[in-house]
């Protein structure tokens, strides 16, 4: 009787071995970024998610966590140094702050179009940049998109950099950024981005600056009159992976992590494009005012000092590496 009660007992013991060796086996992560599900952050956050669990054959899942559900940008990205977030979808704007060098992408007017951006970031330039991650604690597993960024404002038009004066303008928490807009008389108030919509609907700040898909997604031509397309700094976007993730994985299947992140990057770039297309006629239709054509060499113009301390920081031969790309 002893001996059977002995053989029982191991074997619940090893069922439940069994139960736990296969929960370990299929490891669900959580992936958080600023923009609801159907932005282009979810459209890159869904596609990554179904091809690394066709990598993986469902040993790795991922669930969003949208909306800034797992706190802002700049939260989120800690949160993965740490561990409690393990994959972030976010804009360059506060990782500078992690990983200084991501910040030359932040120079306004440094990318001629989407074709010259894709080849800056896919090829050397952008990959050197990714390779810093490690040194920082964070892994960078992919450039995603944000787009070309464009001013909003509840003040008047804007058509030349004259127009900006004295505008409290929300940017990210950037330097390079807010350094351009006090060049062009523009009060910069940097703010996480989930305190901005009741900002812009309290007259907190008169504008901001964002792609049309993240205008769009967020929903802020309810809070905004004038929208001008200044295209003044093109966006990336960075897939990230806590280091805590990837140190556990294979080989084979940091492989397939960085295949995910590629494919979620190319979702995301396609959801700009069609974004940037179409968007723009949709916040005409919900109230908006456009200006098409502002003068943009006035603009680039009015910036000049500002370039100068940026050549000195980041080194004029680096600006002039990606500028040069595919000329």
């Amino acid at each position: 009787m002893f001996h059977t009660t002995i053989k029982a007992a191991l074997a619940g013991v090893a069922l439940v071995a069994l139960g736990i060796s296969g929960a370990q086996a299929q490891q669900a992560l959580k992936l958080g970024y600023s923009l609801a599900p159907t932005s282009h952050y979810g459209v890159g956050a869904t596609a990554m998610a179904e091809e690394l669990e066709r990598l993986s054959d469902g040993k790795f899942t991922i669930e969003q966590f949208p909306a800034n559900a797992l706190g802002g940008e700049r939260e989120m990205v800690e949160g993965a140094q740490i561990g409690t977030v393990d994959i972030v979808i976010t804009s360059t704007g506060p990782v500078g702050n992690f990983v200084p060098d991501t910040l030359i992408t932040d120079i306004p007017f440094l990318f001629r179009d989407y074709e010259h951006a894709h080849a800056v970031l896919d090829g050397p330039i952008g990959q050197e940049i990714l390779a810093q991650f490690p040194n920082h604690g964070l892994i960078g597993l992919a450039w995603g998109e944000n787009g070309f960024r464009n001013l909003t404002n509840n003040v008047r038009p804007i058509r030349t950099p004259e127009d900006t004066q004295g505008l409290k303008v929300r940017t990210m928490e950037n330097q390079v950024h807010m350094r351009a807009f006090q060049e062009l008389g523009v009060l910069p108030t940097p703010m996480a981005f989930p305190e901005l919509f009741t900002a812009l609907q309290q007259g907190t700040v008169d504008g901001q600056e964002n792609p049309i898909g993240v205008i769009l997604s967020a929903n802020f031509s309810q809070v905004q009159d004038h929208l001008t397309l200044t295209q003044h700094v093109y966006s990336p976007a960075l897939i990230i992976l806590s280091p805590i993730v990837w140190d556990g994985l294979t080989d084979e299947e940091k492989g397939w992590f960085e295949e995910a992140a590629a494919a979620g990057a190319a979702a995301m770039r396609e959801k700009v494009r069609e974004d940037a297309d179409n968007g723009v006629a949709t916040l005409k239709e919900q109230g908006m005012q456009v200006v098409e054509d502002p003068d943009r060499a006035a603009f680039e113009a009015a910036l000049q000092p500002a370039f100068a301390e940026f050549a000195e920081r980041f080194g004029q031969d680096k600006i002039d590496a990606i500028r040069n790309t595919g000329m």
